[in-house]
């Protein structure tokens, strides 16, 4: 039987399984039509049969050709009857309604084409053949339209249905089925009304009033209308009621039968069921007519048109179809004189037949599978036609991507409340190589900002990355969240949003939280609303930014290494029947989570859910075999099929593998797997749960049958398939991949042609391939080859096999934790060092390949041309600057001395936060030389700098550029890191040798001018503009061969090659530098000759090649003016570079003009000329004449322009770009007349600032307010022109800084005295660009200081880039286009709660002097103090504030201040001389009494410390704290206290900060008793006392004297708040938590939590001790008595606080024991902060919010009163201390923030300190106190500071009222009189009776004075003893308002 019988016979054998009698059988349609082309040519009837599309272009156009009466009567009676025995039943015809009513009127038809209708029409009766007859398809008639369009809303469904009624009547005895319409898309849009959805109603109504004429007045018995559905018409809404649809509308009592037309695209077959599938959804029970069918991309029909006939026969039939009839065109042959295709055996044969064909035959004739027809598309490819490279590029829109997971790359394992996952216990077990862990990873957690500048380089369109599940919800349960891991993904996604990066985003990757593994894991169902919770909180939280969703990453590894083989956690091995359960648990999960985002999500946020299936491509290992065959389909569905099989295809199990699992029960006595089975319901409800179909494949099987079967669970086992592979496959580093590209494409057509077909995109969500952990990281070329082969399948699965793919997604971003094999495997495209705790990141080659195919979205056939768009940026208009007179001597910029010098530091130094503006330009700067190496390469010339560098010597270490960063060979590179950067600009040079290698323009290097190209391109292309420096010191040598820049010819040459440059590159560079730093050019070459050409001339030579260079400049300058600038609109420049100077002495005008002397030399010598007046600066000219003549030479050394070159020169620059570094200090000198020197000609002398920070480079410190001042030189010296810093960074001598904490100190600090110039003192900055891009040759100092933002590896050919932090850092500042004002740090007005207690502090030894006074004990302070060089200027508490005499006056302080209570502390010594009750010194107790009582009557609470720090020396003399009898006596000390002064002290205080007794007095010694032998075990042995002590005082208290006296007691903990110095290290942030711990945790965790040390001290101290030979921990453990005893004891928190620390890890050598080895933490502060008068102390506020809230988190919110507050100062006194005033409302305002916003319970705050007292081991030199006390007056006078009656008003307002809300009654204070200090004159003079004298007339004035004053001393003596008992009696202090900062 010839094959087409075959399809015929297998539709009819079908056909009684649908319920179809015989009768139906004989009625079955079977349609052709229209007429083949050569027939309908001849007959004149083409355009009447053929659609539109099988018409020639002359056929399409002529529409006159339509029916003619010469019809061609011999052919088609003959056509007709042939088509009518080969089985066809029916014919189409297609009525022209413009022919047949070319009016539009029915009374006017044209009877010619009726006419020929009906001759047609009798035709194919005679013929046996039945009409189907279309009244219209496509465009409407325009005279139709016409009428319509004017007419009424129906009148286009009158006119059809006039002619429909014509149609009736005329041809209706001929013809028994209608269409009123097809091809409705073309008549749809053709309708003349605009609103689609009224177009589709029009047509509706249309038709259904057509269906109602005919059945009403023409129908004849059986006849039946319909109309014509495309496949792709929206079927769906063609049902429904068209509420929100543009889509017709009809309802099914409107046809009779549904006419159909089907395209069935071979490949995609997926997608012809899904939408037969909706369809028969849709139209139940009716009858259907394929009037259409068409086959696309069926090559393999010539040999079999069967195989997707059968297809379709086959889901029609299981979709239970009532089909009336198909269109048999495709199997005729139009092209061929015997009509058929194929031989075609009548149906009338056929149809008696149908109960005779045997089973066997229908078995034979079963659709092949979807395997199968992919291998068969592939089986015959030969190796070179499989492995040919496709050059073409990926459809607009393809999604280009990279991915990780978050146990692969995040670390912070338990950082921040994160749960534990089952990968963190499975790695803490020891089962990963060499007992690996992901505890770190990549430290990807606290790297966003690094991993999103990769991406930002990488520039893909997504980034898939995954949840962890722990990190949200620790416990698995939505019952605990945590809000940092949310914080985490939220601030990720945001930094991906901003970089117009999308996020995709996994909900589960492998990370179960362990406490939902303990419960079962996947094999319990209750994990299912587990994780549907969880996930409903992430679309809840992140879904309005994140809209495509990954359900499970590659669920068949959880299943089968996870429970399965046990090889992934939870390492459970049952793949028999926990790998099922699990995957049966997973798809419902997933299902259910799919309906969640359906039903609850999808309207809002539009977005995507899908999941990720991991596949390898399977083939079978003996081709012939189909066994092999069968065993290679079965095991791609064991893989893929087992998830994709319910969710893409019909909600259950492929048959394949319930089959095989079935088969494997049978065949063993016990169950080997159980596949747990779908429900109905539950079938219904996986079914079509994806928008898209994630697929994840690496590597490709050899699969054969397994030979022998074996009952013992297992993956091959239960599947009987065996794997293998190619020996000729490549290997790499994992054993389970092989590279396979071609595997990817078939893989792709497969799961096209079984799951997806067009209407299910796919995602390629995982692609890549490991390499060692050995050998080139960078390199590696074996990835760069996979990715390339890779990705060229999956375009040619997408161009050549039109699968539908929209992604692909690159494993991984970075190299990470992968499982089993931990850091081994590196899959990541940057490559990290996990050896280094900073885990840095470099590009390795596969980055920069995989970057350039996303650029050009594929593998173009060519190579683009050059960048030909014109480009626009943000530059300023050229215009020419104001003429400006010459400068006066000294200049009128002297006002920026005058402006900045007497700022003090806390005006100077106070960090300003604001942006530039839109247009600001951010960007970096290289030079040629420097970077690009190629020194010799493709023709280049040599420079001076080549020759130069070549002679040993010469350079550091032999250093040269030959190589350097090898940028001539790494365009790509380059410009991914500035992509990665988010510069606006890059500023490079020209290499005038690599362009002209003689100079001269008769030389010029293609290649050069090609590599020049390339890079601006480059740069064009990813929107960074180029600016360009032509001269950057590289002279061609032929150059220097003729004189160099001593020559004027170089004038003309210059010219010739920025000609060339302009012309070459003008189109596309915009902003052009002439010369860079011409003064170094001038003087370092040719004066002091330390760069080449090493001229030693320093007296004549610089001034001639300066004067050539402004020559040269102003040439190049007309040039561009003259023959480009209209054209090309760009700007020119030259670059000077500019240290700021500051005046020795700011008030001696000599130093002012030295200053401005200095500066017109370095500066004006270039820019005078330039911007000025086209000459030099007249100082210049003075002092080089003058000395010119001194030296007796005949003229001046310094040239002279003429008026003539004067003119020309001035004003030929456009902007103003200078390059800044350093700052000097300067001072006038009388110089030596010789030998000649510029530099002598300057009569200067220049120094630095020892306290400035130092740099690599000897003479570069950093000293950033420098900058600020230069900026507004430039602008008073040049009248604000628009200024760029095109240079602007610090060298770090270092081989490997990519930690380069000092970079960003300068950064920071310099770019915002920029941005304090720009927005406080209008600097007309219009761009800034950090030095360097990148590490490279420094000159003379070769690579041995570091400036770049990149680490380049010198010792690597391949010469990686690695990011800097600083890199990082200044990429965010340019993202946020300055400092703004962190949100955390914005002021909060508002009150503090009501009976918020205000305090302010004082201690004994401090203030209280009387040290022997009443029987007073000596201290360990007295003591102290009196040991020479232990105290500052060997001061003392002997007589301090004299307190012990001064109540009165102190109170009144008090009451001054408005504070509510007043914290002191009791000297023991004062109460009990020698420490213990034998003697009780009532007199002193008698001291502290009437203290109280005067507190008590100004309402004023006393808060009572009973020991800060002065123990009594008789204790210390037996051990002091290190001798624990000391409990005893702090005891029985406690006890008198509470005894005597209990019933009127409420708050009690046990110890004042024990950490400095315990460390600063029995560690390192800097404070009494000054111990220091001990370091490593007597710190420990007195915290452990003085912790015992505490507990015992609390115990006394709380037992005997709290229920009568009523009080509460505690201790207080001083601590900074550590941050760790580099927030984005795992190791810096544990070594803050370490800081921390150590210092606050010693003594509040066994306090406030357990009554022991914290796990990190004992872990720490045991572990160091025992590596140093010791049988025990040095830190001394409490007894479990003890622990209780200790636990608890606290009423309160007592904080003392003051600053912050940056904290990093320090490693101490084993051997040394000291506290400070043991926490190995050393500490840095920032730049930025403002300081203070103690060396430790920087204004850090924002640590006091956060000390204070993690003391809540810690210690379960206790209450907290903060005991010590404040700030110091040292030096000239200035009671307008505006700093302290700073720091109050700063510091007061985050505790404000930490009660109203973090909720901290802080009940009180305590300043520090009432008054300037003894500063312990610092004397007298540094001053805290509100009130100054005059120590040079024996009576000691307090006297109020400004920050006094600022506290003052912050008390009385209990907070900080909202200005907003108008003056509040509070800040109403009373007047005060801030005393004045006198202010320092300049250091030889003084100021006297308001006069500032000469010192050694001052001296006489005062013996005078003295004389003539001598009389009255006695006198005056008496009034002032007079009225000094008067003020005691009454006394009443004024107050002047404090002035605002």
């Amino acid at each position: 039987m010839e094959l087409i019988c075959k399809t015929v016979v297998f539709f009819l054998l079908v056909y009684p399984s649908l319920g179809i009698d015989g009768e139906f059988a004989q009625n079955f349609i079977a349609i052709a039509g229209p007429l083949p082309s050569e027939l309908g040519n001849r007959s004149q009837l083409q355009n009447q049969f053929l659609p539109e599309e099988d018409q020639g272009p002359a056929v399409a156009e002529a529409h006159d050709y339509l029916c003619q009466q010469d019809l061609v009567a011999s052919e088609l009676p003959h056509y007709f009857s042939r088509l009518r025995e080969i089985g066809v039943t029916h014919y189409k015809i297609f009525l022209p309604w413009a022919r047949v009513l070319p009016k539009g009127d029915a009374r006017k038809p044209d009877e010619a084409q009726v006419q020929c209708y009906q001759e047609l029409l009798k035709i194919l009766a005679a013929a046996g053949l039945r009409p189907v007859v279309v009244l219209h398809h496509q465009r409407v008639p325009g005279a139709v339209a016409a009428q319509a369009r004017g007419g009424k809303a129906n009148t286009f469904a009158d006119l059809f249905v006039e002619y429909a009624e014509f149609s009736f009547r005329v041809f209706g005895d001929l013809v028994g089925v209608w269409l009123t319409f097809s091809d409705l898309p073309e008549v749809l849009e053709s309708l003349p009304y605009e609103d689609p959805q009224y177009r589709a109603q029009a047509l509706a109504a249309t038709h259904e009033r057509a269906y109602t004429t005919y059945h009403e007045k023409y129908s004849p018995v059986g006849g039946k209308l319909s109309i014509a559905l495309g496949m792709d018409d929206d079927i769906l809404s063609v049902k429904t009621k068209p509420s929100s649809s543009s889509s017709l509308h009809t309802e099914d009592h409107s046809v009779d039968f549904l006419s159909l037309s089907l395209q069935y695209r071979c490949g995609n077959e997926t997608d012809f069921y899904k939408k037969l599938s909706e369809f028969q959804n849709v139209w139940k029970d009716i009858e259907i007519l394929v009037f259409s069918l068409k086959f696309l991309g069926c090559g393999s029909m010539e040999e079999n048109p069967f195989i997707p006939l059968a297809a379709i026969v086959t889901a029609i039939n299981k979709e239970e179809t009532h089909m009336i009839g198909y269109d048999v065109n495709e199997f005729l042959d139009f092209s061929s004189s015997h009509v058929l295709r194929y031989s075609f055996c009548p149906l009338n044969q056929i149809l008696y037949k149908t109960n005779t064909v045997q089973e066997k035959q229908v078995a034979v004739l079963a659709p092949r599978s979807s395997y199968q027809t992919v291998w068969e598309m592939f089986a015959q490819q030969s190796e070179v036609e499989r492995d040919s490279f496709l050059q073409d590029v990926f459809p607009s829109g393809f999604l280009w991507g990279t991915s990780t997971g978050a146990f692969n790359i995040e670390g912070a394992w338990a950082e921040d409340g994160k749960g534990e996952s089952i990968w963190d216990q499975f790695g803490h077990a020891g089962h990963v190589y060499m007992n690996q862990t992901a505890d770190v990873a990549s430290d990807s957690y606290y790297k966003t900002s690094y991993d999103v500048y990769l991406l930002r380089g990488l520039h893909p369109q997504l980034y898939k990355f995954s949840v962890s599940w722990p990190r949200i919800f620790p416990a698995g349960t939505n019952e605990t969240i945590n809000s940092k891991g949310v914080d985490y993904y939220n601030q990720l996604i945001n930094r991906l949003l901003d970089s117009n990066i999308e996020p995709m985003v996994a909900l589960f990757h492998w990370d179960l939280p362990q406490a939902l593994q303990v419960l079962g894991g996947w094999q319990n169902d209750s994990i299912i609303d587990a994780f549907v919770d969880y996930t409903d909180f992430c679309f809840a939280t992140f879904g309005d930014r994140v809209k495509i969703w990954i359900t499970f990453h590659e669920p068949w590894v959880i299943s089968y290494a996870g429970y399965g083989t046990g090889e992934h956690p939870p390492g459970i091995t049952d793949p028999g029947v926990a790998s099922y359960k699990v995957a049966h648990t997973i798809l419902k999960a997933h299902a259910k989570v799919w309906h969640l985002y359906n039903d609850r999500y999808r309207a809002q946020q539009l977005g995507r859910v899908g999941l990720v299936l991991n596949s390898d491509w399977a083939e079978p290992r003996t081709p012939t075999n189909s066994e092999d065959m069968r065993a290679s389909e079965r095991y791609l569905q064991f893989m893929l099929g087992w998830f994709a099989h319910p969710i893409f295809v019909n909600g259950d199990y492929p048959d394949i593998l319930k089959a095989q699992i079935q088969e494997v029960n049978q065949q063993c006595s016990a169950t080997v797997a159980q596949l747990p089975l779908f429900t109905e319901e539950e079938k219904s409800w996986v079914k079509g749960t994806a928008d898209f179909f994630g697929l994840s494949h690496y590597t490709s099987r050899l699969v054969s049958a397994a030979t022998n079967g074996t009952c013992a669970p297992g993956y091959e086992s239960i599947g009987n398939f065996s794997l293998h592979v190619d020996p000729s496959w490549p290997q790499t580093a994992s054993s389970w991949i092989h590279v396979v590209p071609w595997g990817l494409r078939r893989l792709l057509k497969f799961v096209s042609q079984e799951y997806t077909g067009t209407q299910i995109p796919i995602y390629i969500a995982g692609n890549g391939m490991p390499t060692e952990d050995t050998g080139d990281h960078i390199n590696d070329t074996l990835r760069v080859d996979y990715f390339r082969r890779y990705i060229n399948e999956v375009l040619k699965a997408v161009k050549l096999d039109t699968v539908d793919v929209r992604s692909y997604v690159a494993r991984s971003l970075v190299d990470g934790f992968e499982g089993p094999e931990g850091y081994s495997l590196k899959y990541g495209l940057h490559h990290v060092d996990f050896e280094d705790s900073n885990r840095p990141r470099t590009p390795k080659a596969s980055a920069y390949f995989y970057s350039s195919v996303i650029e050009k979205n594929g593998f173009p056939s060519k190579a683009s041309d050059r960048y030909s768009t014109p480009v626009v940026f943000d530059l300023p208009t050229p215009s020419k600057l104001p003429n400006l007179p010459a400068s006066e001597v000294p200049s009128k910029a002297k006002v920026v001395w005058q402006k900045f010098s007497s700022q003090t530091d806390f005006e100077r130094d106070m960090y300003f936060y604001g942006t530039f503006p839109e247009n600001f330009t951010w960007g970096v700067s290289s030079s040629a030389y420097q970077v690009e190496g190629g020194w010799d390469a493709d023709g280049k010339g040599p420079s001076i700098w080549d020759n130069f560098t070549h002679v040993p010597g010469n350079i550091e270490n032999n250093d040269t550029g030959d190589v350097a960063c090898d940028s001539y060979n790494k365009v790509e590179e380059d410009i991914y890191l500035l992509r990665a950067l988010g510069v606006k600009n890059y500023r490079f040079s020209l290499s005038w040798p690599r362009i002209f290698p003689s100079g001269r323009n008769n030389s010029i290097n293609s290649h050069g001018v090609d590599y020049y190209n390339r890079l601006i391109d480059g740069l064009v292309a990813n929107n960074i503009t180029p600016i360009v420096t032509l001269y950057h010191w590289d002279l061609p040598q032929a150059l220097q061969d003729i004189g160099g820049w001593e020559s004027s010819t170089l004038i003309d040459l210059f010219d010739s090659f920025a000609d060339f440059c302009f012309q070459t590159f003008g189109d596309r560079v915009k902003f052009w530098i002439t010369f860079n730093e011409p003064q170094v050019i001038a003087w370092v070459g040719y004066g002091v000759g330390e760069f080449p050409p090493n001229v030693k001339d320093s007296g004549s030579a610089p001034y001639q090649v300066a004067h050539i260079l402004l020559k040269a400049h102003a040439k190049v300058y007309h040039t561009y003016d003259d023959k480009y600038r209209a054209s090309q609109g760009g700007v020119i420049a030259l670059c000077p570079n500019i240290d700021w100077v500051e005046p020795k002495t700011p008030g001696d005008p000599r130093d002012i003009e030295a200053a401005d002397r200095y500066l017109q030399f370095l500066v004006g010598w270039f820019t005078h000329p330039i911007f000025k007046n086209g000459d030099y600066p007249e100082v210049m000219k003075w002092k080089v004449g003058n000395r010119s003549e001194l030296q007796n030479l005949p003229s001046s050394r310094l040239p002279v322009f003429t008026a003539e070159e004067r003119e020309y020169i001035r004003g030929t620059a456009d902007v103003f770009c200078f390059n800044s570094y350093t700052s000097k200090i300067v001072t006038h000198a009388t110089t030596w007349l010789r030998p000649f020197s510029y530099e002598y000609d300057q009569e200067v002398l220049t120094e630095v600032d020892s306290s400035w920070p130092s740099s690599a480079i000897a003479d570069q410190r950093a000293v950033a307010w420098g900058l600020r001042r230069v900026l507004n030189w430039i602008k008073e010296e040049y009248g604000n022109p628009p200024i760029y810093i095109i240079e602007n960074g610090v060298g770090i001598k270092t081989s490997s800084d990519v930690d380069d904490n000092a970079r960003i100190f300068y950064y920071k600090t310099y770019i915002d005295e920029a941005l304090k110039a720009y927005k406080l003192d209008g600097v007309n900055l219009r761009g800034y660009n950090a030095w360097s891009f990148m590490d490279d040759f420094e000159w003379l100092n070769g690579y041995d200081p570091r400036f770049g933002l990149h680490h380049v590896d010198f010792d690597n050919p391949n010469r990686p880039r690695t990011p800097k932090r600083s890199a990082v850092y200044y990429a965010e500042i340019i993202r946020n286009n300055g400092i703004p004002l962190p949100k955390e740090d914005e002021f909060l007005y508002g009150e503090f709660p009501k009976n918020f207690w205000w305090s302010v502090g004082t201690s004994a030894y401090q203030i209280e002097g009387g040290w022997r006074a009443d029987g007073k004990g000596l201290s360990i302070w007295d003591q102290f103090s009196h040991t020479p060089l232990k105290i500052s200027n060997d001061d003392t508490g002997d007589i301090a504030c004299d307190s012990y005499h001064k109540i009165e006056e102190d109170v009144e302080m008090l009451r001054s201040l408005k504070v509510s209570h007043y914290r002191f502390s009791i000297s023991w010594s004062r109460v009990l001389p020698d420490g213990t009750t034998r003697y009780i010194n009532e007199k002193g107790l008698n001291y502290y009494e009437r203290l109280i009582d005067a507190l008590l009557a100004a309402n004023i609470m006393p808060q009572v410390t009973l020991y800060h720090w002065d123990l009594p020396q008789a204790l210390q003399n037996v051990g002091g704290w290190e001798n624990d009898t000391i409990v005893q006596r702090f005891k029985e000390y406690a006890e008198l206290l509470f005894q005597r002064l209990g019933d009127k002290v409420k708050f009690w205080i046990t110890l004042n900060e024990p950490y400095n007794t315990a460390y600063c007095g029995y560690g390192v010694g800097t404070a009494a008793p000054g111990v220091s032998v001990r370091p490593g075990r007597a710190p420990y042995i007195v915290g452990h006392n003085l912790i015992k002590a505490h507990a015992e005082a609390w115990h006394l208290y709380n037992e005997t004297y709290r229920a009568k006296q009523g009080g509460v007691i505690s201790i207080t903990i001083s601590s900074d708040w550590a941050e760790p110095r580099n927030p984005h290290k795992q190791e810096d942030v544990d070594a803050a938590r370490r800081y921390l711990q150590f210092l606050l945790g010693w003594f509040a965790h066994p306090i406030f939590k357990n009554g022991d040390y914290n796990e990190v001290m004992k872990t720490r101290i045991r572990e160091r001790s025992l590596a140093q030979g010791l049988n025990q921990s040095r830190l001394p453990e409490f007894t479990e008595s003890e622990k209780q005893r200790i636990k608890g004891t606290y009423d309160y928190f007592g904080l003392n606080h003051y600053t912050t620390v940056l904290t990093y890890n320090l490693n101490y050598a084993a051997a040394v024991l000291s506290y400070d080895s043991d926490r190995g933490v050393a500490s840095v502060t920032d730049r930025s902060w403002l300081k203070s008068g103690s060396f430790w102390l920087k204004v850090t506020p924002f640590g006091f919010r956060k000390l204070l809230r993690w003391i809540k988190e810690e210690y379960n919110n206790p209450p907290i009163y903060v005991t010590e507050n404040g700030i110091s100062e040292r030096g000239t006194l200035d009671f307008n201390d505006t700093w302290r005033t700073h720091y109050y409302r700063s510091y007061i305002n985050e505790a404000l923030k930490a009660v109203v916003l973090d909720g901290v319970d802080l009940r009180g705050y305590t300043a520090w300190s009432l008054m300037d007292n003894l500063e312990w081991a610092m004397g007298f030199d540094e001053r805290f106190g509100f009130y100054h006390v005059n120590l040079t007056d024996s009576s000691l006078p307090r006297l109020p500071k400004a920050s006094a009656r600022y506290y003052s008003q912050i008390i009385n307002c209990n907070g900080f009222p909202d200005p907003a809300m108008g003056p509040h009654p509070c800040l109403e204070l009373e007047p005060q009189v801030t005393p004045t200090a006198p202010t320092p004159g300049p250091a030889d003079s003084v100021h006297f009776l308001g006069l500032e004298l000469p010192s050694h007339s001052a001296e006489v004035a005062l013996y005078v004075l003295f004389a003539l004053s001598a009389a009255g001393v006695l006198g005056l003596a008496l009034f002032a003893y007079k009225y000094g008992k008067l003020s005691k009696r009454s006394r009443k202090r004024t107050h002047t308002q404090l002035s605002k900062l």
